[in-house]
């Protein structure tokens, strides 16, 4: 009888190390520790470290990302050529994988900045992401937003939950600008997305619905998106 050779430990297969808050890893070794823990929710690569936020609450982030994904919603209902997404991967640079609450892009065919790769990620900046974050100490106002300011995000919105604030940054010259705090922000980049700050921090969606609706109406919106439809036909 022949002998039963036993594999050498070199040809069993190693384990994929688990994903640790904190980490210092390439995106490629990011995205292989993350594809091979299935109990992984949202974890984020920023200039090369690993987040990985604690659990979520529903009154201080789950309750507030709902409200912004409905306002964010809303929008592209009425604006054929835009779309958006609730926790998408986008590969941001080969130092950075982040996962926005939510977020708004041109489609490529409709001229737009960011593309869709052949797995389905977004690659490149969205013209517009969205944060719900506790405080102004969260790395979403520091790390991340330099992330996204680097990258060429158009327009960066902050849900700051405990100071009851909500920030507005729009790039300019390669550098966010705070918009001053006003009854209601207009979106640069996506004419006739409004949004009445005050009623989405007081949960009022009806409000908020009925202010964005204004916004829809506005002549601009109606331009962007004949703008948008001239644009996809001339690329196609």
């Amino acid at each position: 009888m022949a002998a039963v050779t036993k594999p050498s430990p070199a040809m069993k297969p190693q384990p994929v190390p688990r994903l640790e808050n904190g980490d210092h890893l390439t995106r490629e070794e990011f995205e292989r520790r993350y594809h091979a823990d299935p109990s992984l929710k949202k974890a984020e690569l920023i200039d090369g470290v690993v987040y990985m936020p604690s659990p979520v609450r529903h009154t201080k982030h789950s309750h507030q990302h709902f409200l912004i994904i409905n306002w964010l919603g809303h929008y592209t209902a009425a604006t054929p050529g835009v779309q958006g997404g609730d926790n998408g991967t986008v590969r941001l640079d080969l130092a950075c994988e982040v996962q926005p609450d939510g977020y708004l892009l041109i489609l490529p065919l409709a001229g737009g900045q960011a593309r869709i790769d052949d797995d389905g990620y977004v690659v490149g900046a969205p013209d517009l992401a969205a944060e719900v974050t506790a405080s102004s100490i969260s790395y979403d106002l520091h790390e991340k937003l330099r992330a996204y300011q680097r990258n060429g995000v158009k327009e960066y919105v902050v849900w700051r939950v405990e100071d009851r604030v909500i920030d507005w940054f729009v790039l300019r010259a390669d550098h966010f600008e705070l918009l001053p705090v006003s009854t209601v922000y207009h979106s640069e980049v996506f004419p006739g997305l409004w949004l009445d700050h005050q009623a989405l921090i007081a949960g009022d969606l009806a409000k908020v619905f009925q202010v964005l609706q204004q916004g829809l109406d506005d002549p601009e919106h109606a331009a962007f998106v004949q703008r948008l439809q001239q644009t996809m036909i001339t690329l196609r």
